[in-house]
């Protein structure tokens, strides 16, 4: 029997209580109009996310036993921590279609069907710190000295930026850095400010500590910079930070110098310090111009945060660092902050510290060139392809590795949203690309991610464009054929 739950006028569940593992059958929610709708919500899924547990029976393997004297409660932080995008990926069980080989163009993982290989520095480097045999032990929890100064000379510009050793702090990839800078900055119940669409990590990291996220647009018919408008009406005595994403993920979106020096003048007017997430650094496209925002700011403190994970393509060594810009030392008290908190993680992989000394010292700027052509050919094609299709409008990027694709869902009448675009592509053609709105039960996914939009972005998917240029080709024509078996001519207005 199907019981209808109404919390108020916004919230109605439909549910059936034999069903342990898919808690909700359909939400819906009318939000439009009421400001405080997503506040109540967020407020009832909370108790949904908690109470679900309780329904849920876990059987590790076939010997598990169900002992009634034993009551072992998961923690209320493992509750509230879901991470949209790998909980897709992971947890989706569509068909492909058996005819074609599945092309994934969903996770950003450059070494997945890439031919973009490693660079003979960062191979010799790693065999030379095992076969010394003396980088096994334990390192200083904030990073090796040597490690450190490797990172500080990379990052430093000799003309406006100069980093001492002392500015660095290691971390277990760019995520952990992210997590550091955000649970060092804010309390729970203060706010942190993320991009729309954005990395939907952002969220992960501040709602598990119990900080709220506001969000702000990036603006699409302007090559998706940031609202800054709307990013200032967001801010009020509890925000605590701003997070800034260039290169974008998901967008590819490249900033203008003009474009930061506005967003860092907002920043000093409100005396808010800027996470900069920069793993995707220096990786534009030809025409396009990289600035780190610790070159730009006089005053305003920086956290960049950065790895080794995209740009030298080794995203599984999961090593990362924070370098702090802090020009007028308003982050003392911070700074003893990181100290304490990095006693926590304990530092990244000694061999990875070792050999980072060589690998960012010695990685030739060719391998960089050749990495960005790879990308930017592929970027091309892709745009140049889709562009043609009815019912489809790709954004050209400009740097990264993805690219946005808007869907005209009015011309698709047998296809609602992006989710079940991507579901049918899946079905039909074996190409996946990530939804950037999911906000409904997907198949098999628990009821925590139910609620998480993935990239804020309705009717839009994103692209990843790392793949062989060959699969690249097929993976747009599968998607040719897509569109024009479901599109039909509609009215856009």
């Amino acid at each position: 029997m199907i019981k209808k739950i109404i919390f108020n006028k916004q919230v109605q569940i439909f549910w059936h209580p034999s069903h342990s593992k898919s808690l909700l059958f359909s939400l819906s929610f009318l939000l439009q109009g009421k400001p405080n709708g997503s506040h109540q919500l967020d407020k009832h899924v909370n108790m949904l996310k908690f109470n679900s547990y309780k329904e849920k029976k876990y059987n590790l393997s076939e010997n598990s036993v169900n002992n009634s004297d034993w009551n072992i409660e998961v923690s209320n932080f493992a509750k509230s921590t879901c991470n949209p995008v790998r909980k897709l990926i992971e947890q989706m069980k569509i068909e492909p279609n058996p005819e074609y080989q599945m092309i994934a163009l969903s996770i950003g993982d450059p070494t997945v069907f890439s031919e973009i290989g490693k660079p003979e520095s960062v191979v010799n480097a790693i065999q030379a710190c095992i076969s010394e045999k003396k980088f096994d032990g334990y390192t200083p929890s904030y990073g090796t000295e040597a490690a450190r100064q490797a990172v500080a000379k990379y990052y430093s510009r000799p003309d406006n930026l100069i980093y001492k050793f002392t500015d660095i702090l290691l971390t277990n990839g760019c995520s952990q850095a992210i997590d550091l800078c955000i649970t060092v900055l804010a309390n729970r119940g203060d706010n942190i400010i993320i991009p729309k669409p954005g990395f939907s990590i952002y969220k992960t990291l501040a709602g598990t500590l119990g900080i709220n996220v506001k969000y702000y647009s990036l603006l699409e018919e302007n090559n998706w910079e940031i609202d800054l408008e709307e990013l200032e009406s967001m801010i009020d005595e509890k925000t605590r930070a701003v997070i800034v994403n260039n290169p974008s993920n998901p967008c590819g979106s490249v900033y203008s110098r003009e474009h930061l020096l506005d967003i860092i003048n907002l920043a000093e007017r409100y005396k808010l310090p800027i996470i900069a997430d920069e793993v995707y650094g220096d990786m534009v496209f030809p025409g396009n111009d990289f600035y780190y925002m610790s070159e730009l700011s006089q005053s305003v403190p920086i956290l960049s945060c950065n790895a080794l994970s995209k740009r030298f393509i080794l995203p599984g060594w999961r090593f990362g660092w924070i370098a702090i810009h802090d020009p007028k030392n308003y982050l003392s008290r911070v700074r003893a902050g990181f100290n304490d908190l990095t006693t926590r993680i304990l530092g990244p992989n000694s061999l990875a510290q070792a050999a980072v000394v060589e690998i960012l010292e010695k990685t030739p700027q060719s391998y960089f060139d050749s990495i960005m052509k790879i990308l930017s050919t592929n970027a091309e094609i892709v745009y140049e392809k889709l562009k043609k299709l009815p019912g489809l409008i790709p954004r050209k990027p400009s740097g990264a590795m993805y690219m946005m694709v808007g869907l005209n869902l009015k011309c698709f009448p047998d296809i609602p949203t992006d989710l079940e675009f991507v579901q049918m592509l899946i079905r039909e053609k074996s190409v996946f690309c990530l939804p950037a709105n999911v906000s409904e039960p997907l198949e098999r996914i628990i009821l925590i991610c139910f609620f998480f939009k993935i990239f804020e972005c309705p009717n839009y998917i994103r692209i990843v464009i790392t793949m062989k240029k060959e699969k690249i080709i097929e993976a747009c024509e599968r998607i040719e054929e897509f569109v024009l078996a479901h599109y039909k001519p509609c009215d856009n207005k």
